[in-house]
């Protein structure tokens, strides 16, 4: 017969997810809710048993597990009724939660990579920590589950995966949307496999605590398949089932079983749990909710910003790329390079890993061709305290890594109430004039900054690239850095222009400008990344042909834009009178129409704006098709030239 104690544990879960479900229909829940009623014994069995020190992620059904791990029901009960005093403040609700090690979120398959990455963590650090994992049968659809066992089986990561198969993807039954037997899809990445059921409590029970002694014993993942049953509707009432079907399992259930069997005890255990959840939710039922003010952080004033001559070296860009990540690992062992082919000898497709990681072999990983897997481990290892840097191996394939930039890095902070911080560096190269074609020319720049709370920077010529990697390096959000394909070949010489002083800022992010010495400028030219070099090339031809003396503001982090930066632009612009915006990738919806749109809400000045940016279709390989489809120095110069008709 199974320990009182842990029968007491899954009654007190099914009370407490049986308590929401009455909230919500006395419309005293905001938001929606996932019970695991019927399942209960999964989280008594695998989270009750593990260390306070090991991590767990669960998903959108992750009640049990937390109460489990946690004991703190009535934490989880504040924050599902939305209190200031919940968990994580009332933000994340039903599916986003957190507290000593517990993480929650209700994407699906993408907490995968993420409890990898925090296994890859402890084992660096040698903590002896393992990291359990939740998911559930509909979560085997997923693409990134595969790429992540993958990785976890190669690279040997003390993961233990639970998948609760109750048969069921929302409402629909497993035949109708998996292919095969879910053992040997782990079992192909030769990862050991068990199988238990939530009907054999005895014996689900050992081979849990087995499974977890397996996975801190070897430092191996291990597959664990869950036969079980949820017995209430996927979520509050939307439930298709046949009640035949509920009702042959309800009969099997552990709960009712002992129901059925000890009728008295059981009783007497569903009062005293009653009385007790009661009495809470009516102390907390008018308690406050996290004010705005308290969800949100301010932003820091902004300071006088100082301005100080650019030193150059004559160095190429790739080559001082490469000089500071040997220093930073050199003295820092939090920081870690991840990316595909970045080993020597080869060292990257663009060579800015060359030969890190012969000199620094236990900080720089190669990675398979996993692109959210490997974002979703780099997001992992940054909550374990690591500070990755992920080389996206082409700018253009950052479009496989958002759902672990948008739904996990970006949000990891707030939702869980800033109990954490996700420190993740993804760089990768841009830009087009190497006829790469449609698929590895892009500047995708306009997707990436709009995501909030994600810092954006994109490399120049015009300042040395550990300027801004070190403030990168300082970062505790989320970072993409923006380099150039055909920026890592030139060299960071000072351009021979005459007349023309090149300064630096005193912002954490430098603003570089070119300001005329002597003169008044008459146009302000924003830009960022690739065009510097093409801008600085025209401006001889823009002032002695066509008498116009612009001045040139270069942005390091062109999201978000601080007030400072703001304000540099729109004093120059309330000088000059004429703004022109220059962007490597198509105009429409991106920075350049945010720059038009800020300054004139800045300033009662009228002036005159320009945007400078690619046509807006797919970029040729060939190579006249490519030049007309890419900003060049023709359209630079047609676009002032007009101005002055």
């Amino acid at each position: 017969m199974v320990d009182l104690e842990l029968m007491k544990e899954a009654i007190l879960i099914r009370r407490v997810e049986e308590s929401f479900l009455e909230l919500f229909s006395q419309g005293k829940l905001n938001g929606t809710v996932h019970t695991c009623i019927g399942q209960e014994f999964s989280a008594v069995a695998f989270a009750g048993q593990v260390r306070k020190e090991d991590s767990i992620f669960s998903n959108h059904r992750c009640h049990g597990h937390f109460i489990s791990f946690t004991k703190d029901h009535e934490g989880l009960i504040a924050e599902i009724m939305g209190k200031e005093i919940g968990i994580c403040g009332g933000v994340g609700s039903s599916q986003h939660l957190c507290r000593n090690n517990f993480f929650s979120n209700g994407i699906q398959g993408g907490i995968v990579p993420v409890a990898a990455g925090l296994a890859l963590a402890g084992k660096m650090k040698g903590t002896g920590a393992i990291c359990l994992l939740f998911i559930g049968d509909g979560t085997l659809g997923e693409g990134v589950v595969y790429e992540t066992l993958n990785i976890v089986s190669k690279w040997e990561l003390p993961l233990l995966i639970v998948c609760e198969n109750n048969r069921y993807a929302q409402s629909t039954e497993q035949a109708l949307n998996l292919a095969g037997s879910i053992p040997d899809r782990a079992r192909a990445f030769g990862i050991e496999v068990r199988e238990s059921s939530t009907w054999d409590m005895d014996g689900l029970i050992a081979d849990a605590g087995e499974s977890i002694r397996r996975v801190r014993a070897t430092s191996r993942p291990l597959f664990h398949l869950v036969e079980t049953y949820r017995l209430a509707p996927h979520s509050k009432g939307d439930d298709t089932r046949h009640p035949d079907e509920i009702e042959e399992y309800r009969r099997r259930d552990p709960i009712n079983r002992f129901k059925d069997e000890n009728n008295s005890l059981y009783d007497e255990i569903v009062a005293g749990i009653d009385g007790r959840l009661k009495k809470f939710i009516d102390s907390i039922l008018f308690a406050d909710e996290l004010s705005l003010e308290n969800y949100h952080e301010s932003a820091e004033p902004a300071k006088l910003v100082s301005w100080s001559d650019v030193e150059f070296s004559d160095m190429r860009q790739v080559d001082l790329l490469n000089r500071f990540f040997a220093s930073l690992l050199e003295r820092d062992r939090s920081a870690l390079l991840l990316g595909e082919d970045i080993l020597a000898p080869y060292g990257g497709a663009f060579k800015v890993m060359k030969e890190l990681s012969t000199r620094y072999p236990d900080q720089v990983r190669t990675t398979p061709i996993s692109e959210q897997a490997i974002t979703g481990i780099s997001n992992g290892l940054a909550l374990g305290g690591m500070k990755p840097y992920l080389e996206i191996m082409f700018g253009d394939f950052i479009t496989l890594c958002l759902d672990q930039i948008i739904n996990h890095a970006s949000k990891f902070h707030h939702m869980y109430n800033r109990q954490v911080f996700c420190p993740i560096v993804i760089r990768t190269p841009m830009g087009g004039g190497r006829g790469y074609g449609p698929t590895h020319s892009q500047t995708l720049d306009k997707f990436l900054i709009g995501i909030d709370n994600v810092t954006v920077v994109a490399l120049n010529l015009l300042i040395d690239p550990a300027d801004i990697y070190e403030q990168v390096h300082a970062e505790e959000h989320p970072v993409i850095v923006i380099e150039n394909k055909l920026d890592y070949g030139r060299k960071f010489s000072r351009p021979p222009l005459k007349n023309y002083r090149i300064e630096k800022s005193s912002q954490l992010f430098p603003l570089t400008r070119m300001r005329p010495l002597r003169s008044r400028p008459t146009a302000t030219i924003v830009t960022y990344g690739a065009p510097v070099t093409m801008i600085v090339d025209t401006l001889s031809e823009l002032i002695l042909e066509y008498d116009i003396l612009p001045e040139l503001l270069v942005v390091s982090r062109i999201h978000p834009l601080d007030e400072e930066t703001l304000r540099i632009i729109t004093d120059s612009v309330e000088e000059s009178g004429v703004l022109v915006v220059v962007e490597e990738g198509s105009a429409f919806a991106g920075f350049g129409s945010e720059v038009i749109a800020t300054v004139h809400g800045r300033t009662a000045k009228s002036f005159v704006s320009r945007r400078i940016a690619s046509l807006p279709l797919p970029i040729a390989s060939s190579r006249t098709l490519e030049s007309e489809i890419l900003i060049g120095r023709n359209q630079i110069i047609s676009t002032f030239r007009d101005l002055q008709q």
